[in-house]
C-alpha cells in the first residue's frame, strides 16, 4: 500500500504535496536506518504505519501555533507533525547525536522551514510556554509534566502516545487534569487539555 492508502484508510486528508513530503521522509528514514539503526522500523510500510500513528491525533486536536515534541527519534512524532502542520512552529528535543543529525539533514534535504532541532534533553529547552507538548514512548506522564513545567502554562495541551500503561500513569496525575484517552489499533493517544 503507498501512503495515501493508509492515511484514506484513516479519513485523514492531505494535499498531495505534503502526502509527497512524508514518503520522501520515509525513504529518507529507510536509507539512513539501513546504516545507523534509529528506529524499529525497518521497512517503507512500517515506516509509513509509525507515519499514520504520528497523525492520527490531527482527527481530533486542534492546530497550534507552537509545538515541542520531546524525545523525537527518528522523527516520530514531531518532524512528521511539523510536515503536517506547515504553520506551526514546531521544536524536536532529542539528545542523541546520531538522531540529531539525522533530523538537521532531513529538515535540510526536504525543505522543512518551520522545525528547530534542538540537540538537549527538554529541562534544557528554554522557550515561552508551548501551545502543544507531545512525546512518543518516552518516559511516564507525570515525569513528563514534571520535565516541561517551566515551559508550559495553563493553556498548555499535551498529546502523549501511549501504550496499555497509560491507565496506571493517569491515575497518578489525573485529579488535576482534564484529559480524554482516545484509543485506536494498539495505541492509546493521551490528550491532556489546557483550561482556555
Amino acid at each position: 500500500m503507498n501512503l495515501s492508502q493508509y492515511l484514506d484508510q484513516e479519513g485523514i486528508p492531505f494535499s498531495t504535496e505534503t502526502i509527497e513530503k512524508l514518503e520522501d521522509f520515509a525513504s529518507l528514514l529507510h536509507e539512513w536506518n539501513q546504516i545507523h539503526n534509529l528506529t524499529g522500523a525497518k521497512s517503507i510500510d512500517a515506516i509509513y504505519i509509525n507515519i499514520v500513528d504520528s497523525l492520527y491525533p490531527l482527527s481530533f486536536i486542534a492546530q497550534p501555533k507552537t509545538l515541542l515534541d520531546v524525545g523525537t527519534g527518528a522523527g516520530f512524532p514531531g518532524l512528521v507533525l511539523a510536515i503536517a502542520l506547515p504553520n506551526t512552529e514546531v521544536i524536536l528535543a532529542e539528545p542523541l547525536k546520531k538522531r540529531v543529525s539525522f533530523l538537521k539533514y532531513a529538515c535540510i534535504d526536504l525543505e522543512i522551514f518551520n522545525i528547530k532541532v534542538e540537540a538537549k534533553r527538554v529541562e534544557f529547552i528554554e522557550h515561552t510556554p508551548f501551545e502543544l507538548i507531545t512525546s512518543r514512548a518516552v518516559t511516564n506522564t507525570k515525569l513528563l509534566l514534571d520535565l516541561t513545567k517551566k515551559i508550559s502554562n495553563k493553556k498548555t495541551e499535551y498529546l502523549f502516545y501511549k501504550g496499555s500503561r497509560v491507565f496506571d500513569e493517569v491515575a497518578d496525575v489525573q485529579h488535576q487534569l482534564d484529559y480524554d484517552i482516545v484509543q485506536k489499533n494498539q495505541r492509546n493517544y493521551l490528550y491532556i487539555k489546557g483550561t482556555t
